[in-house]
């Protein structure tokens, strides 16, 4: 047994696993992903057990800022400070807890009010406050000019109001306005620098993400990729394909949500890599795309895991080799159990959240010596 860092431990439903022993958080999840995967040799990444999140959506509630009690829906607690929340991050949830006292919050059961979440992101020599808010309120002018005034005091770099349903619990959207800075943020891995959509996903904690980039990369770099192709698949913003642009005689990146191509084109260009091009198309419409062989395949798809439509396109198309990043041991379990004429040449987890039950994983798959 561990003793819980965060005094909202037991309270808040953010966190499940303070009061386990680091080394035991580890091995749990090590354990899952081997008996999830049948593979037992799981390379194992961690880093520092606190203060590593660059991202929290908090609500508004009738005590000000907090997280949902664990087990409730309609209960929160007041959050001060979150102990897995980096430094800058706890800035900022002070400076806007402080600012937004006493507004006129959304009511989750009764569907009305303005002020419904503050999502804070604060990667490194960044940072953005979005505030949420319900834009069928009848006060939603006032709210909006809080905002602004919250922009004109705050250290934030870029601040947004941003404009939900209000029959929709999201805490992000495409209606938003910029009141201060820009609507996207910067990050910088292995020497390249990133922008992407504040509204869009990005991993929330840099440093285990730059682990696994520098994984991926190693475990590319030692295959015949001289004159073989890279696919990047649910490519987002660019990161995979144009970090390892450099191996492969072309580059494809595919993504179909329009604020990370936009992103996207921007990184490539920023980037100054030639051989990368961009794809705008849905991944389960795979089918629609011809590609040139040989190829290797990288993929990370969202938590939901991939379409079968697409999990068949990729098995008739046999690539070289796949990476597959995942968060989510299930659903990775399953897909591969669909690649069958791949096995597993290495297993990597990477401890993207401590104290939670969550985990990111890679996997590099190799065709079988009987398949091809």
């Amino acid at each position: 047994m561990a003793k819980p860092v965060c005094p909202y431990f037991g309270v808040c439903g953010g966190c499940t696993s303070q009061d386990t022993d680091y080394d035991l958080q580890i091995k749990q999840k090590q354990d899952q992903l081997q008996e999830a995967i049948r593979f037992e040799d799981v390379i194992i990444f961690s880093g520092i057990e606190y203060h590593y999140r660059s991202r929290m959506d908090f609500v508004f509630h009738s005590e000000g800022l907090g997280l949902r009690q664990r087990g409730f829906f309609y209960k929160f607690v007041g959050i001060e400070h979150c102990a897995i929340s980096n430094e800058r991050l706890n800035e900022l949830l002070k400076e806007t807890r402080d600012f937004f006292k006493d507004v006129f919050y959304f009511d989750v059961k009764r569907r009305f009010g303005a002020f419904c979440y503050a999502v804070i992101r604060t990667p490194p020599g960044d940072s953005s406050v979005s505030i949420v808010l319900n834009k069928k309120d009848k006060k939603l002018e006032r709210a909006i000019q809080r905002v602004q005034e919250f922009s004109e005091i705050t250290s934030a770099e870029n601040v947004l109001a941003t404009l939900i349903p209000h029959n929709r619990n999201v805490s992000v959207s495409d209606e938003f306005q910029v009141p201060k800075g820009k609507d996207t943020l910067t990050e910088k891995y292995l020497g390249h620098s990133f922008q992407y959509p504040i509204q869009g996903f990005f991993q929330v904690n840099h440093t285990m993400a730059e682990q696994v980039h520098r994984h991926c990369k190693s475990l590319l770099s030692q295959h015949e990729t001289e004159n073989v192709n890279l696919v990047d698949l649910y490519g987002g913003v660019g990161t995979f394909g144009i970090i390892n642009a450099g191996y492969f005689k072309e580059v494809t990146i595919i993504e179909n949500y329009p604020p990370a191509l936009k992103a996207a084109a921007a990184n490539i260009s920023q980037s100054k890599v030639e051989n990368v091009k961009l794809v705008e198309l849905n991944a389960k419409n795979l089918i629609d795309l011809e590609l040139s062989k040989p190829f290797v395949l990288i993929l990370d798809p969202p938590r939901s895991g991939i379409h079968p439509k697409t999990i068949k396109r990729i098995y008739d198309l046999e690539p070289e080799a796949l990476l597959y990043v995942s968060c989510n041991p299930k659903h990775l379990a399953n897909d591969l159990k669909e690649l069958d004429k791949y096995e597993i040449k290495s297993a990597a987890l990477f401890d993207m959240f401590p104290q939670t039950p969550h985990m990111e994983a890679v996997v590099e798959l190799i065709p079988k010596a009987s398949q091809f």
